[in-house]
């Protein structure tokens, strides 16, 4: 088996430990090391199964820097490495969702805000992202600021995106990841509204499960009056570091309470995840060697096969 190829910024370090893992494949085919990295592996084998329907999927905490945006762009870029048609969804003002895809959000791009606030098509904004075959993005712009006041006095101001949604043929994407800002005002409650499922980043850090609750009883809350097919259905551990106690604990913790939702790889605190944006990618892209691109490379496979045996069931 060849090796898989190479960044420029790949280290002595992480091209041993890939060229192991090569080794490793070629010895036992098809099954991954069990005491090794499976993020190339996972790469290698194949397109992911495909959901029977478009799968919705709200990222969201209204705490910030947790690693919302960071969790829906490299999830989508995995996604649509195996074969997998994806949406994201930028609902944050701040746009970093766009920044990071390399989709233009200048001040008067037609942007998700227009979608929401002047009725615009979704079809009309969505743009596939350079490079990307099968991943596509619906820009957010600073307009979008705005939208929380202006949507106030609208109808069914809860469930404007569900409708723009409906009217769009999302059919054709396999998965729709939807970023919403830090807060749990109008936007992120358009964002459960228009979903099926909601996938919650937690820092591994000491204030991680503060707040949690509210938000819960916020998606508990959508849930009754206003979608009743919307369930938590994963929580991924998000900047943990390996080198104190703290996360450790603070990941069993979080595994107690909830069990089998959460994602069993674990999103290590990485430079290179912090890096890609500011070239306009995704770190799968960007140094796929690194151990964040290959922890979400992980989490990405698992929630697909998830996704698959919950739909066989």
């Amino acid at each position: 088996m060849s090796q898989p190829p190479l960044s420029p910024g790949d280290s002595p370090l992480v091209r041993e430990a890939l060229s192991s893992v090569v080794s490793r494949e070629t010895a036992a085919p098809g099954k991954p090391a069990a005491d090794g990295p499976v993020g190339y592996s996972a790469r290698r084998d194949g397109d992911w199964p495909r959901p029977p329907k478009t799968r919705v999927i709200c990222i969201c905490n209204q705490k910030g820097g947790v690693g919302k945006t960071t969790s829906a762009v490299n999830l989508a870029a995995a996604l649509s490495m195996h074969g997998l048609r994806v949406l994201v969804v930028d609902l944050d003002p701040q746009g970093n969702a766009s920044t990071a895809l390399a989709t233009e959000h200048r001040a008067g791009t037609p942007s998700i805000y227009q979608v929401l606030v002047e009725d615009l098509p979704m079809e009309s904004i969505v743009t596939q992202v350079p490079d990307m075959p099968g991943l596509f993005c619906a820009p957010a712009t600073l307009d979008l600021a705005g939208a929380e006041i202006e949507l106030v006095p609208m109808v069914g101001r809860e469930t404007r995106l569900r409708r723009a949604f409906a009217a769009y043929e999302s059919a054709q994407m396999d998965y729709i990841l939807i970023d919403c800002p830090p807060s749990l005002g109008l936007l992120t409650v358009n964002a459960l509204a228009a979903a099926q499922e909601v996938l919650i980043p937690i820092q591994c850090e000491y204030y991680a499960l503060e707040g949690l609750t509210q938000l819960l009883q916020n998606v508990e809350l959508v849930r009754v009056h206003l979608n009743q097919t919307l369930n938590v259905s994963t929580i991924l551990l998000t900047m943990y570091d390996g080198r104190t106690r703290l996360a450790s604990q603070v990941a069993e913790e979080v595994r107690s309470h909830f069990g089998a939702t959460v994602v069993d790889a674990v999103i290590p605190r990485s430079v290179r995840v912090s890096e890609a944006p500011s070239y306009g990618q995704s770190v799968m892209t960007y140094d796929p060697g690194s151990s964040g691109a290959m922890a979400y490379m992980d989490a990405a496979r698992e929630i697909a096969y998830r996704g698959a045996a919950v739909a066989e069931a």
